[in-house]
């Protein structure tokens, strides 16, 4: 084994680790490639270089690479070794053969020889190509002559930079690192991962080679095209190849080096697609470009448009020595300091002994035990709803079972049978449902049957519905299908026997009974129902549903308003077809009129009530405004007999767009504001032309201001006008019962959500006043004599003493509707009792490299601006979409024993997932947490 000469070529290359992992070798050419240099094989050594200068010896591999370094002697310092040109091999195949065994054996023997006096030489060198820039710069300067010392002095200020850095790189920096620069997400790395890929390979190959433009879609990257054909360039570029399509083991290559677990593989291909000239240095233009790459695979339009601004900043940072680029090194420094620039955004703390509170909960039981567990807390929290369902079950099964004896002791049994009984049985549940299912159309009532905790008794109008649909088809069902064919089929003698002084005539055919008042009633009942009951389903009423027109106007809120309205009609068809019955009795001895005698009272005072508040309700448009994700606010005079509670909402209606269609909004104004709010986000056709009205009214963008349209008081053109009615309850309203509460609005489900939030500002502002006050008040009492004056009336403002609201979107423009409100909030609550996160879904998750160079502009535009890039506001904006596991396991930590409100409005997936984690949690756990939800 010789020793090393100084016409060997070596490669020199670093892991991140803490002890300063070293790979030590040589590079020799891959398989097939010729290269001459003495026939020799290369093999790569691993060792670890400890902090007490003993050597642990890692690996000896062989090097298949065809990436050489040259590494040269300068006798003049003792024979050290100075690297100039050292490039990373990629991940390749390994081989074995019997010489690198015995070559191996004696390159372990002199690598534990030569490690020691190697060590501290090879600590100075852990990025190769960034030194080799530095050192042709120095050298170019040194020519030149002229400025050469400014440069010097640049150029040794950012080196004892690079040994600082190097000095405070950690394992566990590089770990938290390496977490945050997946180009792969953990799902697609394993296995499967890669049988997808091959999957994708094997329907996209042309000729066993796959396109360049199909890379993207082949590693499950299609949504972000321009960054996957970047990163092939990149990938290429390390090979020293420009190609347009590869082979399946090249494709094996490139997505084994996507997903090295190694942090400075990782992040060399990082750098790699920014530096396309290869240089080894990232200047100004390049930052922009990757800026702009990273914004457009994001969906983040203003981002692409401020990129010129950011990659200014990111210079700022890294470059404070004006030498116009930055290094590899730089790059990591910035990623392992994330952390640091996001401290203004901390997660929620909890202590370890806080977090066991819920291990005993965690333990493994028995099926039968988890059962009965989930069982009883079932009964425990929902004993109110059982309770009441039960009671109008019994109260059904009563009514049905009166009328099935009652009607089996007249003649007509003997003819029609069972069918008759159950007919008749059906029929008066379905008058007591008719009445109880007017009472939650009520709202005035169930308004202000919210605040004495009794609209849980008139809360489900779904399961009355759906009783009402079952009473139907019994009813209906057997009067078709069954009694009327036996009245047809009776004898004449058991007609006149048991029929006859029911009818008073000859035996009538199936057509006279249907014919007759009770059939035709009935029947339009039943067809008028099935219409508002199928324009209400979710696929009409949501236009999911696509039909042709005409026809499309089926589908739509309009449809499902005016449908809803046909139950008018029903109404005095069952009031006509309870007189007319073929049993015919005194019309005051009939049941029918009794049932509905005080809802329809009640429904018909409720409409008289709105009708004429409405009138007195004139609201005077104070200012219009369209953002962007097509929202229009209307911003409006405060009626002074008008007065709400946060998380209350209002109906609306434009008589320039219907005279007739109310539709219901959130307020999004705080109740002590002097004027009312509201945000509409367009949905249905009345919410599309309300936006057209409005816009026609607004005036363009002025310079200098936000390019928003908008229309105010000074506006030339008139405002349409404006009716308003309410307010009227929402789940929300209940927010004040809570010492915590949890908040989690989806786009513009966060309307309720920022009444809230005022209300609590400014409570929070009073109770800041009142502290002042009583300051005020203990220090003028010490300096006056004799003074018996009152102490200022201690009184507590605030119930609530923590808030997190959690804002989820898709679209950044979101973030314009409540800029305003969450400025204000991160500047006036001082003692933080509302947190606020927002998360935009069209980001990926924090952690992909699609996205890591978004979270350092985002880390250090917020650490030297205090404004977050995505919101434009100090609230950061996190990714993707929360871990709401994680979410609720902290705030269970952080607030052992408490009562937590958790107030939902979005869409109906979201909240079954809320609602199924907070049973998960109350049973697990001495927190509670009480799930609200509204959806829109």
């Amino acid at each position: 084994m010789r020793p090393f000469s100084k016409n060997d070529r070596r490669r020199w290359s670093f892991d991140s680790v803490s002890a300063g992992r070293t790979a030590v070798g040589s590079a020799s050419t891959s398989p097939g490639t010729e290269y001459s240099n003495g026939g020799e094989e290369f093999v790569e050594v691993t060792i670890d270089l400890q902090d007490d200068d003993t050597i642990v010896l890692r690996s000896v591999e062989p090097a298949t690479a065809i990436n050489v370094v040259d590494m040269i002697s300068d006798e003049a310092s003792g024979g050290t070794m100075t690297p100039v040109s050292i490039s990373r091999s990629p991940t390749m195949k390994r081989t074995s053969s019997n010489r690198f065994r015995q070559f191996s054996q004696e390159l372990k023997a002199e690598a534990v020889a030569k490690a020691k006096q190697l060590s501290h030489e090879l600590k100075r060198f852990s990025w190769s190509r960034s030194f080799s820039g530095t050192l042709t710069t120095t050298s170019a300067a040194n020519q030149n002559g002229g400025g050469g010392g400014l440069v010097n002095s640049a150029l040794e200020a950012r080196a004892l930079r690079k040994q600082r850095a190097q000095l405070d790189r950690t394992r566990s920096s590089a770990q938290r690192a390496l977490r945050g620069l997946r180009f792969i997400s953990n799902k697609k790395k394993n296995v499967d991962g890669w049988n997808d890929v091959q999957s994708n390979f094997d329907k996209l190959e042309k000729n066993g080679f796959i396109y360049r433009s199909d890379f993207a879609q082949c590693i499950g990257m299609k949504d972000s095209k321009e960054f996957a054909l970047e990163l092939f360039d990149a990938l290429s570029r390390r090979r020293r190849l420009k190609v347009e399509k590869i082979n399946h083991d090249e494709l094996y290559e490139y997505w084994s080096q996507i997903n090295d677990e190694s942090f400075d593989s990782r992040l060399q291909i990082f750098f790699d697609i920014v530096d396309k000239n290869e240089d080894g240095r990232i200047t100004e233009e390049e930052v922009k470009e990757i800026i702009m790459l990273s914004a457009s695979a994001n969906k983040l339009s203003r981002l692409k448009e401020q990129a010129e601004e950011y990659a200014a900043l990111i210079m700022e940072e890294l470059d404070p020595e004006r030498l116009g680029y930055i290094e590899l090194w730089q790059l990591e420094t910035l990623l392992l300091q994330k952390d640091t620039y996001l401290n203004y955004s901390q997660a929620l703390s909890y202590t370890s002994q806080a977090l066991s509170q819920n291990l005993q909960g965690l333990r493994k039981k028995s099926r039968i035990h988890r059962m009965s567990s989930d069982f009883v807390y079932c009964m425990q929290e929902n004993w109110k709803r059982i309770w009441v369902l039960s009671l109008w079950v019994l109260i059904m099964i009563g009514l049905f079972l009166w009328k099935f004896f009652q009607y089996k002791q007249k003649d007509a049994f003997h003819v029609m049978g069972y069918c008759l009984l159950t007919a008749k049985g059906a029929a008066e549940t379905l008058k007591f449902n008719m009445a109880l299912i007017l009472f939650p159309v009520c709202r005035n009532t169930i308004t202000w049957l919210k605040l004495t905790h009794c609209c849980f008794f008139f809360c489900y109008g779904k399961t009355i519905a759906g009783a009402i649909v079952v009473g139907v088809i019994l009813h209906v069902g057997n009067h078709l299908a069954c009694d009327f064919p036996r009245i047809v089929r009776a004898t004449e003698y058991d007609y006149n026997r048991f029929l006859f002084h029911y009818f008073k005539t000859k035996k009538p055919t199936y057509f006279d009974l249907v014919k007759g008042p009770e059939g035709i009633t009935g029947i339009l009942m039943v067809i008028l129902m099935i219409i508002s009951f199928t324009l209400a389903t979710r696929w009409f009423r949501r236009n999911l549903v696509k039909l042709p027109k005409p026809f499309d106007r089926l589908t739509g809120f309009n449809a499902f308003w005016y449908s809803h309205h046909l139950f008018v009609i029903v109404y005095i068809l069952l009031i006509l077809h309870g007189i007319f019955l073929y049993f015919a009795k005194p019309w005051y001895v009939h049941t029918t009129w009794m049932y509905l005698a005080v809802p329809v009272l009640l429904y018909g005072g409720e409409r008289t009530l709105r009708y004429f508040r409405s009138g007195s309700y004139s609201v005077r448009l104070l200012k219009v405004a369209i953002y962007p994700g097509n929202v229009l606010t209307l911003q409006m005079s405060k009626p002074t007999q008008f007065r709400y509670k946060s998380g209350q909402y209002m109906f609306v209606q434009c008589p320039a767009v219907s005279p007739f269609e109310w539709h219901p909004f959130s307020i999004t104004s705080a109740p002590e504001d002097d004027y009312l709010s509201i945000h509409i986000r367009q949905l249905g056709d009345w919410t599309q032309e309300l936006k057209r009205v409005f816009s026609e009214v607004c005036e363009p963008p002025v310079a200098g201001k936000s390019g928003l349209l908008r229309a105010d008081e000074t506006t030339k053109k008139s405002l349409p006008k404006l009716l308003i009615d309410g307010p009227y309850g929402a789940p929300a309203q209940d927010y004040r019962k809570y010492d915590v509460l949890l908040l989690v609005g989806l786009g513009i489900g966060a309307t309720p959500f920022i009444s809230i939030l005022k209300d609590l500002l400014n409570n929070i502002v009073k109770m800041e006043e009142h502290a002042d006050s009583i300051s005020d008040f203990s220090r003028s009492s010490e300096h006056s004599t004799g003074s018996n004056g009152d102490t200022p009336r201690r009184k507590k403002l605030l119930k609530t003493t923590n808030a997190y609201f959690y804002w989820v979107t898709r679209e950044q423009g979101s973030f314009d509707w409540f800029k305003g409100v969450m400025n204000e909030v991160a500047e006036l609550d001082q003692r933080g009792v509302i947190e606020m996160h927002n998360y935009l879904t069209s980001v990926y998750e924090e952690g992909d490299a699609r996205s890591a160079l978004i979270t350092m502009v985002q880390a250090l535009n917020h650490a030297k601006n205090g404004v977050d890039i995505v919101s434009g506001t100090r609230v950061r904006t996190h990714f993707a979409r929360p871990n709401w596991k994680k979410v609720l396991t902290k705030l269970s930590s952080k607030h052992c024993n408490a009562r937590i409100g958790v107030f939902y409005c979005g869409v109906p997936v979201l909240g079954k997932e809320l609602s199924k984690l907070c049973n998960t949690f109350n049973q697990k756990g001495s927190t509670k947490f009480e799930f609200h939800k509204e959806h829109f």
